[in-house]
């Protein structure tokens, strides 16, 4: 296989700095570069690579010109680079990577080494430009964490489609016939006991998402109770604006919480696209966490 990368990117472009794709022998991709004719030009590199052995940078101008039939209209220039058989710098090196248990920041020389970096801390992001003797650099981060109190129909629909949005997801719940992994997938962390011992846990040191969509409103309190203290990114509770009201208020008027803290949750959450079924609902919720964590993610690299 050879690995593509894009290294860099001037005006519109179809994808962003650090895309990537597998290219395979037998014409299969993994991945993608952007797609279209660009993917197609990249994918030619790369079959050339891998019958001559050679690595090769390359600079694509994105514009009616290209030189393939369709053509492109996205009017920018990619640059990026095609190294044959890159699975060579070892199952280990690959796996620790994959691990994403802590900062790690790895990258392709200018000689075409694929080789960690140990002098790049904290994060480098893939829109940095990196330094003279290399062609990319990227810190692989751990995974922001998703906590998600309940093990109902929402959580069984949002805990999936977390996981492959890139979420690391924990489930909380006093119901041990519903927090299982006969309902959930095996990747989910799962934590079954009273509610006081299991929201008491450790906080994990990644940036950590809370969604709070247990089986009744009371259940839901205690939680947020607890919860609206602990220093979430985002603090997101299933109900209604009336529902909120109510929380919110008794919580003021009992000095539960400060009002700054409660501006901090999302009730009703998730953003409005008309959501009805279990599976919208979810999808609604998760776009609302996308894009919190977005914005998280656009900070540390300012």
């Amino acid at each position: 296989m050879a690995l593509g990368i894009i290294t860099g990117a001037k005006g519109s472009s179809p994808q962003k700095i650090g895309a990537k794709a597998l290219f395979f022998a037998d014409r299969k991709i993994s991945g993608t570069l952007g797609g279209g004719c660009l993917e197609a030009e990249a994918q030619r590199l790369a079959l050339q690579s891998l019958t001559d052995g050679k690595p090769r940078p390359f600079e694509l101008v994105l514009d009616h010109d290209f030189g393939w039939d369709d053509g492109l209209i996205c009017g920018g220039k990619v640059f990026g680079v095609i190294i044959p058989n890159a699975q060579r710098a070892g199952e280990p090196f690959w796996s620790d990577l994959a691990t994403r248990d802590a900062l790690k920041t790895w990258g392709v020389k200018k000689s075409f080494a694929i080789v960690r970096d140990e002098s790049h801390q904290p994060a480098v992001p893939p829109s940095a430009i990196p330094p003279d003797n290399w062609f990319y650099l990227e810190t692989i981060t751990p995974p922001c964490s998703l906590w998600i109190a309940g093990s109902g129909h929402i959580a069984q629909a949002v805990a999936p489609l977390a996981l492959q949005l890139d979420f690391a997801v924990s489930v909380f719940d006093d119901r041990p016939e519903l927090a299982n992994h006969d309902l959930f997938p095996r990747p989910v962390s799962i934590h079954v006991g009273n509610w006081g011992e299991v929201l008491a846990l450790p906080f994990p040191d990644a940036p950590t998402f809370g969604l709070i969509v247990t089986r009744g409103h009371n259940h839901d309190a205690l939680v947020l109770e607890s919860w609206i203290h602990r220093p979430f990114e985002f603090l997101g509770m299933i109900g209604s604006a009336r529902k909120w009201r109510i929380i919110s208020d008794k919580f003021l008027t009992r000095q539960i919480a400060a009002r700054e803290e409660l501006a901090r949750v999302a009730c009703p959450v998730g953003i409005r696209i008309g959501s009805k079924s279990v599976p919208e609902i979810a999808v609604s919720i998760l776009a609302q966490f996308i894009e919190k964590r977005a914005a998280i993610v656009a900070q540390t690299q300012i």
